[in-house]
């Protein structure tokens, strides 16, 4: 038991877990500067006298800040109380925006930099940039998926829309939000192209993710002052350390299962009970899924990846196509209850009861997330052909 709790130690203070506070400080900063509603008003110039275009500008805000900060929850924070209301006043039955803004949000699990991703690689030992490309792809399947089947929806629903605008005043009205979201704009270039540029590491990404975004908020946007600055800072000091303290508990269990061959017997269970590997993809995925529903992504990514790896390499399956499977399923499995925390802040956020929320919930889950998880588990290029194509790969 001493030599399990000082691995854990060891790992828990590995440089490359050191990412995921900063993002999670990054994101929490984020929300509570203005940036957000700059991009959403720059996404919402382009879009937003379509029919229907305010959904889609969710999705499209939600996938931007989830490039920012590489989390469902802040993304949700940092979008629903704008969005969900804007949304209602044209229109929208309250429970179908908070559940497109709800579900658009765990785009941030996807869309790089994804704090989820940074703990499959540090646990699995597979290169994190890989990892945060291979579920850029699938991210943005989503996000197309989500704004298609809005404006599908959105035809039944009796929108308010704002009156067309001259050409002239239109471009004049996108060059304004541009100039004012033009900061904002440039954080994820800041850190995506510092991390695949190879000028940054993704812990000094995040380290500067969290320097660029304190001079933003209180000085460009100035949505930041002195008093939420400290409770942002309270609030992400006492997520990260209720997440390290899940994260060492978690790797006890997960070293436990090693010393106890667990990864090594359920291979020899599957592989006597079928050997094709479309069937084990599948049994894979109902099981991430139903993970997804009990645990937060977090701890499901610690205790079922060093678990299953073993296998999916025995099928085949490249460890950074799994972590395109096992990103999509857990972020599929935190808007679905029971366990569901997003879904229920979402309902908070948008104060709207369950059964509101809970159908155009699962319909956006069913006709967006589903048909990625499975082109994700049987095409591996939609994981692996981005971390190829930056060498990150042989």
């Amino acid at each position: 038991m001493k030599g399990m709790m000082m691995w854990g130690l060891q790992q828990i203070l590995s440089p490359v877990l050191l990412c995921a506070p900063l993002f999670i400080f990054a994101g929490g900063l984020m929300s509570e500067s203005g940036i957000a509603r700059s991009l959403l008003d720059y996404v919402d110039s382009f879009v937003g006298r379509i029919r229907g275009g305010l959904g889609v500008v969710a999705a499209v805000s939600c996938a931007i800040i989830g490039a920012i900060s590489g989390s469902g929850l802040t993304g949700l924070a940092a979008t629903g109380p704008i969005l969900i209301p804007r949304m209602a006043e044209r229109g929208y039955p309250r429970g179908y925006a908070a559940a497109l803004v709800t579900d658009s949000s765990i785009l941030g699990l996807l869309i790089p930099p994804s704090v989820v991703m940074v703990i499959y690689g540090w646990v699995t030992e597979t290169s994190i940039l890989a990892c945060f490309l291979s579920t850029l792809i699938p991210g943005l399947m989503i996000t197309f998926l989500f704004s298609v089947i809005n404006i599908i929806l959105a035809r039944k629903f009796p929108l308010v829309m704002d009156p067309e605008l001259p050409p002239a005043e239109r471009r004049a009205d996108k060059r304004k939000k541009f100039r004012a979201a033009l900061p904002a704009l440039l954080m994820p270039v800041i850190i995506l192209g510092g991390i695949y540029g190879g000028i940054m590491t993704p812990t000094e990404a995040a380290a500067v993710a969290v320097v660029y975004s304190i001079p933003l908020g209180f000085w460009v946007y100035k949505g930041l002052t002195w008093s939420n600055f400290f409770r942002v800072t309270k609030d992400s000091a006492s997520a990260v350390g209720t997440i390290l303290l899940m994260i060492f508990c978690s790797l006890m269990l997960s070293q436990t299962y090693v010393m106890l061959q667990v990864p090594q017997e359920i291979v020899k269970t599957l592989f006597g009970v079928t050997e094709s590997k479309v069937l084990l993809l599948i049994l894979i995925n109902f099981m991430l899924f139903f993970l997804g529903m009990i645990v937060n992504d977090i701890t499901g990514v610690i205790l079922v990846a060093p678990l299953l790896l073993p296998l999916v390499v025995a099928i085949g399956v490249h460890p950074v196509q799994f972590a395109a499977i096992i990103g999509v399923n857990l972020a599929m499995g935190g808007v679905t209850p029971p366990y569901a925390s997003i879904l229920y802040l979402g309902m908070r956020i948008g104060k709207v009861e369950f059964l509101d929320i809970l159908k155009p919930a699962m319909t956006f889950i069913l006709l967006g997330y589903v048909p990625v998880v499975f082109l994700v588990s049987f095409f591996p290029e939609l994981s692996l052909f981005l971390p190829r194509v930056m060498g990150l790969l042989k």
